[in-house]
């Protein structure tokens, strides 16, 4: 018990929500996620069998226990008429539906906005497609392919060799945009009373990644070159070889310049008038550089780390993902809690998972739910919505539930 003088921890903020949500794969967890990190109680429907999502191996190993923690799962044959039935009665529980299929999925069901807000007006409905309603809206999409024609993949490779980003970023950002959609219709359903439909896609969401580029053209008529091609806005802001492995530096500012120059001794370019202001060095960046890298060559990343920090300039290690579970920071701040794994050769092992980058009420928004088993919650959702045990067994032994 908490003592007199101890307030309780305040109500998460979805507390009392119900998310549905038919998703597989990152985007729709990742909306799902978000919402029941935030409190919502999110049942995740998977075929019977489980979500193919849970036993991808290399790349994709990590996908559903990251992304599908403090939630439930149910496991139904929408194919079924008991399974769909099922479905439709967790749906007409629901505050939120959400979905990841390909367009006409969920409709064959009778599963989609249309259908469902025909007797549920309040419902907010989350799609999470590939592109929005369009010309392209019946292609089938991944993190690649909006990647490469939308100009990120160029952006991020050399010249003539496009690279994909290291994450799926338009994945996890399209899954967050459909989240901040049905938070926004939350808001407007508590005056309205109506739920509506919110679509979120994997091009749009491109799009806006790389719309600065975009109007970086629009603005000084020049396209924007690949990252290893481009005209930096700052002369110091780069990734310099020292004695033992690479780190980035950066001086931002003329006077990050002038602090840059004197730490390191280099009162002689601090007195050049040729690199007297910003602007003036990034001219010269292609011959400044070459004379910085010489001279940083013999230091090493602990030294610069050290000195950079104390002087308030910014660096960074070149850290890999592997190595981010000791981070001190990351360890201090609890950005990392534990979950246990549901699935694989290391079922029932607790690891690290990274948390929501946010504080509210100056706490993490941590795990209240393990990534769930397959099917964990079925018995346990069904029953809460009337199916008897009886019932339940002749739908199992149907194969209508897991």
């Amino acid at each position: 018990m908490s003592s007199p003088s101890e307030a309780p921890p305040p109500a998460l903020p979805l507390a009392g929500i119900r998310v549905v949500e038919f998703t597989h794969m990152v985007m729709g967890p990742t909306c799902g996620m978000i919402l029941a990190d935030m409190g919502a109680d999110v049942i995740k429907v998977e075929p019977v069998g489980g979500d193919r999502t849970r036993h991808l191996l290399g790349a994709g190993a990590g996908f559903f226990p990251m992304f599908n923690r403090n939630k439930k799962s149910v496991e139904l044959d929408l194919r079924s008429e008991g399974g769909l039935e099922a479905a439709r009665r967790l749906c007409a529980s629901a505050d939120i539906v959400a979905e990841n299929f390909k367009p006409g999925v969920m409709a064959k069901y009778g599963l989609d906005y249309a259908t469902l807000s025909q007797t549920q007006p309040g419902l907010i409905y989350v799609t999470c497609k590939g592109f929005l309603p369009g010309p392209y809206e019946h292609r089938t999409a991944l993190d690649e392919v909006v990647q490469m024609m939308g100009g990120l993949a160029y952006m991020t490779g050399r010249p003539g060799d496009p690279l994909r980003a290291g994450t799926s970023v338009n994945d996890i950002m399209g899954g967050m945009f459909g989240a901040i959609g049905a938070l926004g219709a939350l808001a407007q359903r508590r005056e309205t009373g109506r739920g509506q439909e919110i679509q979120s896609a994997l091009f749009e969401n491109n799009i806006f990644l790389v719309a600065q580029h975009m109007l970086q053209y629009a603005v000084t008529g020049q396209p924007a070159a690949p990252l290893p091609e481009r005209i930096s806005a700052w002369a110091l802001y780069d990734v310099f070889q020292v004695a033992d492995g690479p780190i980035f530096l950066a001086a931002v500012s003329d006077a990050q310049w002038k602090v840059f120059c004197t730490i390191l001794g280099f009162e002689d370019l601090l007195a050049d008038p040729t690199l007297a202001t910003n602007n003036d060095r990034v001219r010269v960046r292609a011959s400044l550089l070459p004379v910085l890298r010489e001279r940083l060559a013999h230091r090493t990343v602990a030294e610069l780390s050290t000195l950079f920090e104390s002087h308030g300039l910014p660096f960074a290690p070149i850290n890999r993902p592997e190595w981010l579970f000791d981070d001190p920071h990351l360890a201090a701040t609890g950005g990392l809690a534990p979950v246990t794994l549901p699935d694989g050769e290391r079922a029932g092992t607790a690891v690290q998972a990274a948390l929501m980058p946010i504080t509210m009420a100056n706490q993490r928004l941590g795990v209240r739910l393990d990534p769930p088993r397959q099917g964990q919650h079925t018995d346990e959702l069904l029953a809460e919505l009337g199916f008897d045990a009886a019932t339940l067994h002749a739908l199992r032994q149907q194969g209508a539930i897991g």
